[in-house]
């Protein structure tokens, strides 16, 4: 079930009443199977690997606790990472290195027969799956204390708001969460419910608008000039930015509801004045998922120069491949990886050059400058990311760097694709002139009730919460139904 849909909408109320309602010993069982059948809606036999996958690493858990042997605790890891990476490997990943190999057999004249199978994606299995084994590796490590109550860390594993796409929770800031008593409170509410409705702002407004433009340039791309490349690929910029952040904002206010407090996962990433803070932006959760569990474990940069490039080109290279089953995905993990080794090789000699030329290291036209350079760096890799194949991919390039001719015709053409009508674009207007009035960082993060009561603040919220509300269903209606976000695929 999307959250953009209205099966959603009648299901998350029901689950917030009965939360508040059930006595505190009941509340994680009605979470759980809640969190259950909101999986099971997209294919309900899938929820074996969900079970499956929570069985394994929960009892291994508590083997590895219990042992005092190195060798049987390195053991039930090493059992708990093939099991659910096998899992993960076999469901995303076969058709893909099935086709790689027979591709590359074929190319240098080896007979080889196809060998593909028809297997339907788990949604959400690369989120869980990580979830699982940053659970299983801290009990290993001794930094948190396996959980023995198989309900609370089930419930942990598929909690429902963050289930198929995130933010990616750690044990340690989930699981006391769960078992907390929680009772309602008007600033959980009013700022959950406000998290939610920007989220549903950036996802059916923003998202699904733009992507009009991106799906007639990236679907069709023999048939796009330079010019609409490079706006098709400034606007998904933009476009997966509100898609992702709208998930996780809608994510951590249905939580929040609930006085629970997820993780953030997005902190403005397209202000960022290096990729390096780009990435410290971007997706946090997986981002300081893979810097503590793959990372650091690799050396991170304790150790020779050379060995800290690799380390940071195959996180960037596995970052890539995590994304999508497909080499696009690969080749964008892989600029990612080549932007970090540049960014790193080249910070001395950019700081000699600023102070040779007496430019302070925080000039405001150096930090404009800087910004400007990382987002059009990310555009650009964005080229990768949204490509269909690989020959789509090389359509795309050619056209962006060889095609750039335009005329008045091809700017009205591209607004009617666009959709782009007069009522259209003041809607837009007036939706941000009223969330600009909402000083969302300190309503989502705020502790004080009495603030939230503020009458001119209440006033813009309202004013604000409505104004969304009637957008997204207006949109709703006129639409051909909810779109799924894009991050669902992974």
């Amino acid at each position: 079930m999307n959250f953009n849909s209205f099966f959603f909408l009648v299901f998350f109320p029901i689950v917030v009443a009965l939360f508040f309602t059930l006595p505190h010993k009941l509340r994680w069982i009605m979470l759980l199977a809640a969190s259950y059948l909101f999986y099971m809606s997209w294919s309900a036999e899938l929820i074996v690997l969900i079970l499956f996958t929570t069985l394994i690493s929960y009892l291994a858990a508590i083997g590895i606790e219990q042992t005092k042997s190195k060798t049987k605790k390195k053991l039930l890891l090493t059992l708990t990472l093939v099991s659910c990476l096998g899992i993960l490997f076999f469901f995303k990943y076969f058709r893909f290195l099935s086709d790689s190999v027979t591709g590359i057999l074929r190319f240098f004249s080896i007979p080889a027969n196809d060998l593909s199978l028809e297997l339907l994606l788990p949604v959400g299995i690369s989120f869980y799956t990580f979830q699982t084994l940053s659970y299983v590796i801290d009990v290993y490590r001794g930094s948190i204390k396996a959980e023995r109550h198989f309900g609370y860390y089930a419930l942990f594993v598929s909690f429902f708001p963050q289930l198929v796409a995130g933010p990616i929770e750690r044990p340690g800031n989930l699981i006391p969460q769960l078992k907390a008593r929680h009772s309602p409170s008007f600033a959980d509410f009013s700022e959950g419910l406000s998290k939610m409705l920007i989220g549903f702002f950036k996802k059916v407004v923003v998202a699904d608008g733009l992507a009009v433009y991106v799906n007639a340039v990236y679907n069709a791309p023999s048939s796009a000039t330079g010019f609409g490349v490079a706006i098709a690929t400034v606007l998904f910029a933009f476009q997966i930015y509100c898609d992702f952040s709208g998930y996780t904002d809608i994510a951590i206010g249905a939580a929040r509801v609930m006085g629970i407090r997820l993780m953030q996962n997005f902190n403005r990433p397209y202000i960022a004045e290096t990729i390096r803070d780009f990435w410290a932006r971007w997706h946090i959760s997986l981002s300081s998922w893979f810097k503590d569990y793959l990372y650091f474990p690799m050396g991170g940069s304790r150790c020779s120069p050379a060995r800290h490039l690799f380390n940071l080109f195959f996180v960037f290279l596995v970052s890539g491949l995590w994304h999508g089953a497909a080499w696009t995905f690969v080749l964008w993990g892989a600029l990612h990886g080549i932007y970090q080794i540049i960014g790193t090789l080249t910070r001395a000699p950019r700081l000699k050059l600023l102070q040779k030329c007496h430019i302070p290291e925080n000039a405001p036209a150096v930090r404009i400058a800087r910004r400007i350079i990382v987002f059009l760096l990310v555009s650009f890799s964005w080229i990768f990311f949204r490509a269909n194949s690989l020959f789509d991919l090389r359509v795309l390039l050619d056209t962006l760097f060889t095609d750039w001719s335009m005329s008045g015709a091809y700017f009205t053409s591209t607004l009617e694709t666009m959709g782009l009508t007069l009522p259209k674009i003041l809607t837009a207007i007036l939706s941000l002139l009223f969330m600009r009035q909402m000083d969302t960082n300190r309503l989502c993060d705020s502790e004080n009730e009495s603030a939230l009561l503020a009458m001119p603040q209440s006033v813009y919220r309202t004013a604000c919460l409505i104004w969304i509300i009637a957008i997204g269903w207006l949109l709703t209606l006129a639409g051909d139904g909810a779109s799924a976000f894009i991050y669902f695929q992974f």
